[in-house]
């Protein structure tokens, strides 16, 4: 399997800052996808999520932009608007086409150099850049500068990055995941319900403390820390805007299966929604295999990820 370009209409490019420490990634869906989202963090930083709701008039999107760079990093998808435009693609509004490219981002600015940014030129870049090849996975794009465990702060967290994930389903029937993990919990593998990475008990150790534990130990302490975990899940089966936007919920259901905690005040957790194609299936059913692929992404996403920016990676 590729990742989220197994879903025909698909295409997916990386742009990475290493000296920086920072990236973003494009998801192309060129013919036009119905979409929708779900975002459950409380610390979420997105653009153009309007154009996703049932009641808007654009009835399909032609990307996402997945950035690091927190809230400077949404300047990245007017660079995939770019790219798009000079392709003709787009919402014909008559006088043009505009491209509909919603757009999220993670906090990053702790790793690397917090003055350098995902740029309009590097969402271009990245759009060029896509293709419909194996997506590449660990610290790359948007997932350059992803960490998780960082209760103790980030001498003591894990590197992470992207991972990707597919499930089939009979009859041809495909959900895919793509996930930039950059949570402020731990992930645990759901098949055992052990610590994969996370906040490790001293900086030079492997021996995780376990956030939720720690969290426990002194309830009365504020945490903080910028985080936030950012996915796409797509099908190759025929919804409408509601049943995207269901879909993204039941994919959210991975998430909570493995970081631990999710979906915190210092979370932007957000789940994207994509459907290309026409083949007709159960929209429970694709919830159960969206939130499957979406959680076996995360796992990928930490341990295809390499040591970076001194923060140890498993990869």
């Amino acid at each position: 399997m590729k990742g989220l370009t197994d879903i025909p209409g698909i295409r997916v490019g990386h742009v990475s800052d290493f000296d920086a420490i920072t990236g973003c990634t494009a998801i192309l869906c060129q013919p036009g996808a119905v979409a929708g989202v779900d975002i459950r963090g409380s610390a979420s930083g997105t653009e153009e999520i309007e154009t996703l709701d049932p009641g808007h008039v654009t009835e399909q999107i032609h990307g996402i932009l997945l950035a690091g760079g927190s809230a400077f990093g949404l300047e990245a998808a007017s660079g995939v608007r770019r790219y798009l435009e000079h392709k003709g693609i787009g919402f014909d509004t008559g006088a043009a086409k505009v491209p509909i490219v919603p757009a999220a981002i993670l906090y990053d600015l702790g790793i690397g150099k917090a003055g350098v940014r995902p740029t309009l030129s590097m969402g271009e870049a990245a759009a060029a850049a896509a293709t419909d090849g194996p997506v590449a996975e660990g610290s790359v794009g948007a997932g350059t500068g992803a960490t998780i465990g960082k209760i103790l702060g980030m001498k003591q967290a894990m590197k992470s990055g992207i991972g990707c994930s597919t499930v089939e389903l009979t009859g041809g029937v495909l959900v895919a995941a793509l996930v930039a993990v950059n949570a402020f919990g731990d992930v645990r593998d759901p098949a055992t319900g052990k610590i994969v990475s996370g906040a490790r008990r001293t900086p030079g150790s492997m021996d995780f403390v376990g956030t939720e534990e720690e969290m426990k130990r002194r309830p009365a302490t504020g945490f903080g820390g910028r985080n936030t975990t950012l996915a796409v899940v797509a099908t190759n089966a025929r919804l409408s805007k509601v049943q995207a936007r269901k879909l993204a919920q039941f994919a959210s259901l991975g998430m909570a299966r493995t970081i631990y905690p999710v979906n915190t005040t210092f979370d932007g957790d957000t789940v994207f929604a994509l459907s290309l194609g026409s083949r007709a299936a159960d929209l429970n059913t694709l919830g159960v295999a969206a939130a499957e692929s979406l959680s076996a992404a995360i796992l990928r996403a930490v341990r295809l990820s390499k040591t970076l920016g001194g923060v140890p990676g498993l990869a």
